[in-house]
């Protein structure tokens, strides 16, 4: 199958827009919570889970070398249905991230009354952007549109968010930890929840924001994050909370018309 998939560009594009999936892309940077939203997560257990990650692989070793060039492959996918799905996914609000859950999930949550699920993912937004931010201090890596300024990005970067560090990804962290949350949430759907957390950390290297091994990193600081969260008292209080919102979400009965485009963007091979 080649990079567009078997559904066109523009009806990838289409479809995501009816569902609401895609807001006007913002700046490339770091993924930022809520200035409001609340912490799961003390500072100490956040400084544990960052300082546990490993550096990254040196300048010029054979890792480093490795990692590049399975970047430069992923330029294939510029303006494929892959490169419209992680232009969705670059957007992790709260209020617009669950919709990334959908076709997982078999429902629609745009328009739902959703506000503890919402809560949630705020949170977790929080706490595992801070953990990766916290991490990125430890040692600068340029972005693979860092190291090349001509790279196109699927979403609109300025030049500081191209020089900001990439390692290890913030929205990769974010994605893992919505996706695990997600498979608490809804068990029966645990697999598929998880795998569109994963998606959301590929996408980032889809897009030429991050390199393979950044997406990784970040992915492992996300489900070391919910795996702290999940053990505390806030979050096994929200989890009920949240579970019957879903089942009231579930027995409206709607679905999200972008699903065939998203499976069809999805089952197109990663370098």
């Amino acid at each position: 199958m080649s990079p567009g998939g078997a559904v066109s560009g523009a009806a990838l594009g289409a479809a995501l827009l009816l569902s609401a999936c895609v807001s006007a892309p913002r700046d490339a940077g770091a993924a930022e919570a809520p200035a409001s939203a609340a912490s799961y997560l003390t500072p100490e257990a956040l400084t544990r889970i960052a300082a546990a990650v490993p550096a990254p692989s040196a300048d010029g070793s054979a890792e480093q070398t490795s990692d590049r060039a399975l970047s430069e492959r992923y330029r294939v996918f510029e303006n494929s249905d892959r490169w419209l799905l992680a232009t969705a996914h670059a957007d992790l609000d709260p209020d617009r991230a669950l919709q990334h859950f959908d076709c997982a999930l078999g429902v629609r949550f745009a328009g739902s009354a959703t506000p503890r699920l919402k809560a949630v993912f705020a949170r977790l937004l929080h706490d595992a952007n801070a953990a990766a931010e916290m991490a990125k201090t430890r040692a600068f890596r340029p972005r693979p549109v860092g190291v090349d300024p001509q790279r196109a990005s699927c979403q609109r970067s300025s030049a500081a968010s191209r020089a900001s560090p990439s390692y290890p990804s913030g929205s990769a962290a974010v994605g893992a930890a919505y996706g695990a949350a997600m498979a608490r949430i809804a068990p029966d759907q645990a697999d598929a929840a998880g795998a569109i957390g994963h998606q959301i950390g590929v996408s980032r290297v889809v897009c030429g924001m991050h390199y393979p091994a950044d997406a990784a990193a970040g992915e492992a600081v996300g489900r070391a994050v919910f795996e702290a969260v999940a053990a505390t008292p806030a979050f096994r209080a929200d989890l009920a909370a949240a579970r019957a919102e879903l089942a009231t979400v579930r027995a409206g009965g709607l679905t999200n018309p972008g699903c065939a485009a998203e499976r069809a963007a999805l089952a197109v091979a990663l370098p």
